[in-house]
């Protein structure tokens, strides 16, 4: 939308030229004039609205999604809208409407999902500041493929309504919108503006004091069967903060072993396909496939996609076969959940009021185009903080000697935003933030 993007920037212009900005209009608008991109899977006025879905191409939104419609107020100027993978599902950015979205850094690679859109355009300097969604790691590892900050706050602080799919039943406690930026001194404004009221349940006005922070670090989840070892750069670039922060902060950061997230998709898995206290089951995703047309049957799709046929991508048919199979173990489904529940308790404990955890944001840099189906469990490093309902933001630590992207997650106890957010603040100092690609 350049055209009506133009037209607003240059209405702007008018009310800043007709006289001196003061600290009211500030207030008003915070953001005003700051050219914003919104993934596709939320409403934005007049722009597509498929989530990569194949009969809503045609679809178009006739209003805004409640925090597209509370940054427009605060002065944002939205762009347009950016890719993402099928129903959002996936962790590569990549659908039978638009195609698929390249990596800046490396052309050959992916941009991560389901925020993939939204990274690679923020990483190549399209745009300085953008919204996500993530239930699985959809805002953290885009940002992190793309070398950008992503946060996913506390879960219910951030309205999700307006975007395609929207979560129902226990996946309403999950997903979280949050805010993507090249810089991380954005995250905070942009996260006050999207939450809106919501946004007293968190401690933004506290100051932060990095001495008195409670460390932790842990390397890897223990070692899964389902999961990629982590990468040695990812390890070293990890290895580098905690001698920073010991260096410079005189912290000292406590290395923990938590057992339980060696079982990370396994919970996730579980816990997005169980009731919530009122018995209602998850919406099935094969339904969101059909979207209130026809039913999808995922073999029928596969046999299709075999053959050039099918519409959907095979990440999508393959997520649709799986959760079949989840429900042929329910009393395993059951123990998985009642594991995620301690294993909240437990983090909660251990991170307190004052304490953040350095944890990979995914155990390989950006891999290469279709290599996810590979590995499709590897999303279980960001996924495990959406059933838990951790605060998390993703920083950059600058590049691999492929140039790609490095990078960790931070996480506190909930309603402790304010304290990743400072952390990811002083790392972009120590460590340069967002690199342009093709810089080196």
């Amino acid at each position: 939308r350049f055209e009506e993007a133009l037209q607003e920037a240059r209405q702007v212009d008018k009310l800043l030229s007709e006289g001196p900005a003061d600290d009211c209009l500030e207030e008003k608008f915070p953001l005003l004039g700051v050219p914003i991109t919104v993934k596709e899977a939320f409403s934005l006025h007049g722009m597509p609205n498929t989530s990569g879905l194949v009969n809503r191409r045609n679809v178009i939104a006739t209003s805004d999604a409640t925090v597209v419609s509370r940054l427009k107020r605060a002065g944002a100027i939205p762009l347009g809208v950016t890719n993402c993978s099928e129903l959002c599902m996936w962790y590569e950015s990549s659908n039978r409407v638009y195609g698929r979205t390249n990596n800046p850094y490396d052309l050959q690679r992916i941009v991560g999902g389901s925020s993939g859109g939204e990274g690679g355009v923020l990483a190549a300097a399209c745009s300085v500041i953008g919204v996500g969604s993530d239930i699985g790691g959809s805002i953290r590892m885009p940002a992190f493929f793309n070398g950008v900050f992503g946060h996913k706050p506390t879960t219910g602080v951030v309205p999700n309504d307006g975007q395609f799919p929207n979560a129902r039943g226990v996946r309403t406690s999950f997903l979280c919108t949050g805010p993507m930026c090249r810089y991380a001194e954005d995250l905070e404004p942009m996260l006050r503006v999207m939450a809106g009221p919501g946004v007293n349940k968190l401690k933004l006005n506290e100051k932060v004091s990095l001495e008195k922070i409670k460390f932790h670090c842990m390397d890897h989840d223990g070692g899964s069967i389902f999961v990629s070892p982590v990468d040695k750069e990812i390890l070293q670039a990890q290895k580098k903060v905690v001698e920073h922060l010991e260096g410079e902060l005189g912290v000292q950061v406590r290395r923990v072993a938590i057992h339980k997230m060696k079982y990370s998709f396994q919970i996730w898995s579980a816990m997005m396909s169980s009731e919530d206290s009122d018995g209602q089951e998850a919406q099935l995703f094969t339904d969101l496939l059909g979207d209130h047309g026809k039913p999808v049957w995922p073999l029928w799709e596969l046999m299709k996609w075999l053959v050039g046929m099918s519409s959907h991508t095979l990440p999508a048919i393959a997520l649709g076969l799986t959760e079949k199979l989840m429900k042929l173990n329910p009393g395993g489904k059951a123990k998985l959940v009642s594991m995620g529940k301690s294993l909240q308790e437990e983090m909660e404990a251990l991170l307190g009021p004052d304490g953040v955890l350095l944890y990979p944001s995914h155990p390989t840099i950006a891999p290469r185009h279709h290599s996810p189906i590979c590995m499709p469990f590897n999303f279980a490093y960001t996924a495990i903080f959406n059933v838990l309902g951790l605060p998390v933001t993703q920083c950059p630590l600058g590049l691999s000697s492929e140039g790609l992207p490095l990078g960790i997650q931070l996480v506190a106890a909930s309603y402790n935003d304010h304290l990743t957010l400072a952390v990811a603040r002083y790392l972009e100092k120590a460590f340069g933030g967002w690199v342009l690609p093709g810089k080196v």
